[in-house]
């Protein structure tokens, strides 16, 4: 925990949470600091949210909740920012109730995380991580012929990718898909026209026809365990779920179920349900599935982008004209 710029009373105080894994020291706090007094917690138990936020102007999270029980205790806050695009960690109801603006950053990990997609892809289609560790093992050293490979190996080129979300990081993912040689299909929801190159389908078709499927809509109270056993079912056998966007889109029995009987080709997570997972998670040591710690947005160049916006948030919130907000009046 630091505490900067301490010497500017009659600043605001910021108080940061949880900002390890927006800055574990590789930013620098400055921008944030020249605005007020701040104090930066690495992490936050729920029981100390309270106790830490007490007399913050302005308090930041990235995923400590506040909660309306919370927000009631904390009579001078004035502004909430998350350090991040998703903000289900606050109640925006009970701030909005309060006069509290949520302001959130949009678009910041983009680029990081559609390149995040193809790297999970990638790695189901052509296996290198496995292959490299046959290397090291030495199954190539004891191979007969000057190539060997003990997994199918997929060609992208000519596969149709399957969007369900075409915001800013779904339009990238599918710009990149064109580049592989595939077409791009997305998930209607509602009379669409293509858009951006990309034809609206209907759930059934959808499923019928996607040869991978990368989710990046939301979460919100419609859509959690969209990907059940039913659609499961639905897609191509030999078809590949990509998740870069929140765990609780997918239910995760389900997939574990689906994978071990073979009902899809593999799947791709960079989130979970419960982050990070408990020991007996569903989809430990399932096969077909490449799981990562939900790292796809944590490129440096990413996390100074969102840190930037930060600092602007803050900055235009002071200014009277606050950006990014998630729950207006």
């Amino acid at each position: 925990m630091g505490n900067l710029n301490a010497t500017h009373m009659n600043m605001p105080r910021i108080v940061i949470l949880d900002g390890y894994t927006l800055n574990p020291g590789d930013l620098d706090w400055s921008g944030l600091a020249a605005l007020g007094e701040l104090v930066v917690y690495d992490r936050t138990p729920v029981e100390l949210v309270v106790e830490r936020s007490r007399g913050a102007g302005i308090v930041l999270t990235n995923k400590t909740p506040l909660s309306a029980e919370a927000l009631e205790q904390l009579p001078e806050l004035r502004a909430i920012g998350v350090l991040a695009t998703g903000y289900n960690v606050v109640d925006t109801a009970a701030a909005r109730a309060r006069g509290i603006p949520v302001m959130n950053v949009p678009g910041y990990g983009t680029a990081a995380v559609a390149q995040h997609v193809f790297a999970l892809l990638l790695e189901l289609s052509q296996r290198s991580g496995h292959h490299s560790a046959e290397v090291h093992g030495g199954a190539w050293s004891r191979h007969a012929d000057w190539c060997f490979w003990n997994f199918p190996l997929v060609e992208l080129s000519g596969l149709t990718m399957g969007i369900v979300g075409l915001g800013s990081i779904g339009r990238q993912a599918a710009g990149i898909a064109r580049a592989f040689g595939m077409t791009t299909v997305a998930l209607a929801r509602g009379e669409r026209e293509a858009e951006d190159g990309v034809a609206f389908l209907e759930r059934g078709e959808f499923l019928a026809v996607a040869d991978v499927i990368s989710l990046h809509c939301p979460l919100v109270p419609g859509n959690a365990g969209m990907v059940n056993a039913e659609w499961l079912r639905d897609m191509k056998r030999s078809a590949y779920l990509i998740n870069t966007a929140r765990g609780p889109l997918i239910d995760e029995a389900a997939l574990a179920a689906a994978l071990r009987a073979g009902e899809i080709a593999g799947a791709g997570l960079d989130v979970l349900s419960v982050e990070p997972p408990p020991g007996d998670h569903p989809l430990l040591g399932v096969p077909n599935c490449v799981i990562t710690p939900h790292l796809a947005w944590a490129a440096r160049a990413s996390r100074a982008r969102l840190l930037e916006t930060v600092v602007e948030n803050v900055r235009g919130f002071l200014a009277g004209q606050p950006q990014h907000v998630v729950n207006p009046a």
